[in-house]
């Protein structure tokens, strides 16, 4: 579970990838909401709804009698807003919620071959846990203490419980400016503060004053679940104003926000830049093509400069931006229209193919190099004579349909990777199905994006209720996409559709007469 709140740094087959049922449930509610005024398509959200319908199947936190007879019987029938219909999974939601981690944790005391997978429940918690707004850090620092001293299943589900379970609470964050143009008017501000204050409050608050020289800051009072969740509402509060300062008139100086946060009760300084959304294209730099920038502009080039937001930028643009790559890459205006697949959500199924066929290759290569037993053995000794990654990857694919699962999971030091063996074993004996699933799931997080850029762009709103979600789910895989999208088309020369096309049939022949391998789907056939 910890590899789940990590943020910089974790590769895209390691992270969450959807939101927990409960917050899937609310924006099928407001998508409703949004198809009324012509937002979304009526199409759109039937296809969302009947998505949910599966997802929700083997979610015992869902109940398995009363409460999931009127979920399913409401979700096997179009909820347009207003409706009988829409407003009671309305009240269903509200009854689901109060008890839904319990439900998960009664089920882990059946029987042993009742009890939930370990990687299933752990991924519906930490999805529940960050969809109620927990932060990311505050999660990894909770399971971190946990995991240091050894705590079992049940612990872990008890303190997640507890979590669940918590009230909300007030916090005061201080929010220091380096610049502060317009001095006056931010004087006026009822939580302003000024610079000699602001020292005195983090001087009485036990931190260090040393080095701070700012022109003043705000004092917020927030409610939030922890203090990183208090620090990220006041973050978002200084990047508006300082989004309103790039707006005045002149080469006058902007709002420049000091480097740190101090959020009360909170040990330690909290850093102001927030961090990356995980959505890396490390073929530039694996490739050699990070600054093989000519005069000419390929269709590539313009993608990755429209996605540019997704990492670091204000929630608005890096949809929008995300989502206007992806549909430039991989959208033809000869595409048939589709009751399945509305708009643009043929560029989601793509993407979605593309990044489900780019998986064993990147989790069986990442295995490879982990592999250490403690005495060598054939496995060992032959990826040491490996030479390329593709070679590692197809002896570990080879090594988990021979051999036992639960012996290679000992050669790994790291429970994530533990997990990562049973579940490439499970990809490589059953590659169809698996692969299957999972560009299911990817395409629930890329029409996620496509629906969330819809309400930003055509809406007019960055307030939707899982805005931040589907960034967070989306901007690894949209990472993952375009890595592969740039480097088919800057060391094979080929196009992103040609590139989908090539995906597609993958998913169709893996395993199949033609021999196809789960590490070669994206490879050109020779």
């Amino acid at each position: 579970m910890i590899d789940f709140f990590a943020l910089e740094g974790l590769q895209w087959p390691r992270r969450l990838w959807d939101v927990g049922s409960l917050l899937a449930l609310e924006e099928l509610l407001e998508a409703s909401s949004w198809a009324r005024h012509r937002v979304l398509s009526v199409g759109a959200v039937d296809w969302q709804r009947r998505q949910l319908l599966k997802v929700i199947g083997p979610d015992v936190g869902l109940g398995d009698t009363e409460l999931r007879a009127e979920l399913t019987s409401l979700l096997n029938k179009p909820l347009p807003d207003p409706s009988a219909a829409h407003r009671r999974l309305r009240q269903v939601i509200d009854h689901a919620r109060g008890g839904y981690l319990g439900r998960w944790a009664a089920a882990c005391s059946r029987p042993i071959d009742q009890r939930p997978e370990p990687e299933r429940l752990a991924r519906v918690v930490a999805a529940h846990l960050l969809d109620l707004g927990y932060d990311a850090s505050h999660l990894a620092t909770w399971i971190g203490r946990l995991s240091r001293r050894r705590a079992s299943a049940e612990e872990i589900l008890q303190g997640a419980v507890a979590l669940d379970a918590a009230t909300p609470r007030e916090f005061t964050v201080l929010a220091l400016l380096d610049t502060v143009p317009e001095q006056s008017q931010a004087e006026n501000h009822e939580a302003w503060v000024s610079g000699r204050a602001a020292v005195d409050w983090i001087v009485q608050h036990g931190y260090s004053a040393n080095g701070i020289r700012a022109g003043g800051g705000f004092l917020y009072r927030v409610i939030a679940r922890d203090p990183f969740s208090a620090a990220s509402q006041v973050r978002e509060l200084v990047e508006r104003m300082v989004a309103r300062s790039f707006f005045m008139r002149g080469n006058r100086d902007v709002i420049r926000p000091a480097s740190q946060l101090w959020v009360d009760h909170h040990p330690d300084p909290i850093r102001f830049a927030a961090p990356d959304r995980g959505a890396y294209v490390l073929s530039l730099v694996n490739e050699g093509y990070m600054y093989q920038v000519g005069g000419d502009r390929a269709i590539v080039d313009d993608a990755l400069e429209l996605a540019a937001p997704v990492n670091r930028g204000a929630l608005g643009p890096a949809v929008a931006g995300a989502w206007a790559a992806v549909e430039s890459l991989l959208s033809h205006p000869d595409d048939p229209a589709e009751e399945e697949r509305p708009g643009k959500a043929v560029a989601a199924d793509r993407l979605a193919a593309i990044v489900a066929c780019s998986w064993p290759r990147a989790e069986l290569t990442a295995l490879a190099h982990r592999y250490r037993p403690e005495t060598p053995d054939a496995l060992a000794e032959t990826l040491a004579t490996c030479t390329t990654n593709r070679e590692r990857a197809c002896a570990m694919a080879e090594a988990l349909v021979a051999g036992n699962a639960r012996e290679m999971a000992g050669c790994f030091r790291r429970d994530a990777d533990v997990a990562a063996v049973h579940r490439m074993r499970r990809v490589v004996t059953s590659p169809k199905a698996e692969l299957a699933s999972a560009a299911a799931i990817f395409e629930m997080a890329m029409r996620r994006l496509y629906r969330t850029r819809n309400i930003v762009l055509h809406g007019g709103s960055v307030q939707g209720v899982a805005l931040k979600a589907a960034l967070r789910i989306a901007a690894p895989l949209v990472g993952a996409g375009l890595d592969r999208i740039t480097n088919a088309s800057l060391v094979e020369g080929l196009p992103p559709l040609d590139l989908a096309a090539r995906a597609e049939v993958g998913l169709q022949l893996v395993g199949g007469e033609t021999g196809l391998k789960v590490v070669d789907l994206l490879m050109p056939r020779r």
